[in-house]
């Protein structure tokens, strides 16, 4: 599919890896490849607006995502069955309409919110980035997103997946061991033949744990300008990269 190439090595300057088995990439989506932070408000303001609704979008879009990891970790626990990423979602929002005391939506409009999710926009460098990768690489979104969130997110922004892998496929949420297993045996192929590109460096942790080849894309302002987490690299991936661009240049696509 592609001819061999090695990387040059990450930031910090260690020996660069051999990446010439790597045939897949496989992106985390939100944070890494889409701008959810920004889109989820926009999104939301322009539905206040539009309903004559004030409220602090800004503080509802991150009370909102502070809901992802508690919701995800009931499922995991197996304190309630499988639910996706869309259920937890729209429960986090229904509590989040009581709290900032926003009533009398509708049904159709409700859903239509819980959808925000769905309308993310890329950041800059995603759809050039991801073109020029997916000439030597297959492509596919690695993602706690439902398989509907995600393929509605690429046609929205423009992103050119070859595949969709899902929490949803294995019904198991990151960090949990049967989604990397997964996704390696989703493309029949070797954990070294298979690069996780993510903006978390634990998702890369686990990743490498199960045998990935891995790639940093440092996106310092994925949770707006107060960021505490995920401001460098926080150990030695295969590539360290600042935009998506740059890492189809450090792997020769």
């Amino acid at each position: 599919m592609h001819e061999n190439r090695l990387s040059h090595g990450n930031s910090a300057g260690s020996k660069a890896a051999d990446l010439s088995a790597v045939k897949a990439l496989v992106f985390d989506v939100f944070g890494t490849v889409v701008d959810w932070r920004t889109s989820v408000i926009a999104d939301l303001s322009a539905f206040g607006r539009n309903k004559g609704i004030e409220a602090d979008w800004t503080a509802f879009a991150d009370a909102w995502r502070a809901g992802y990891v508690p919701g995800m970790e009931r499922v995991r626990k197996g304190e309630r069955l499988w639910a996706n990423i869309d259920v937890l979602h729209r429960e986090r929002l229904d509590a989040l309409l009581d709290q900032f005391g926003i009533e009398d939506l509708s049904e159709v409009e409700k859903d239509y919110l819980n959808r925000a999710w769905h309308r993310l926009r890329g950041w800059p460098d995603s759809v050039p980035g991801l073109t020029r990768l997916k000439q030597r690489y297959i492509i596919s979104t690695f993602s706690n997103g439902s398989v509907q969130c995600l393929v509605d997110t690429a046609k929205y922004a423009g992103l050119p997946w070859d595949a969709v892998f899902s929490a949803d496929i294995v019904r198991h949420f990151k960090p949990q061991a049967e989604i990397y297993q997964g996704v390696i045996a989703f493309f029949d192929l070797q954990p070294s033949e298979v690069m996780l590109v993510a903006a978390h460096n634990n998702d890369l942790r686990h990743g490498r744990s199960h045998g990935m080849r891995t790639a940093y894309v440092n996106r310092p302002t994925e949770y707006g300008p107060n960021q505490a987490k995920d401001l460098a690299a926080e150990s030695d991936w295969d590539v360290v990269v600042d935009s998506l661009t740059e890492l189809a240049q450090r792997l020769g696509a």
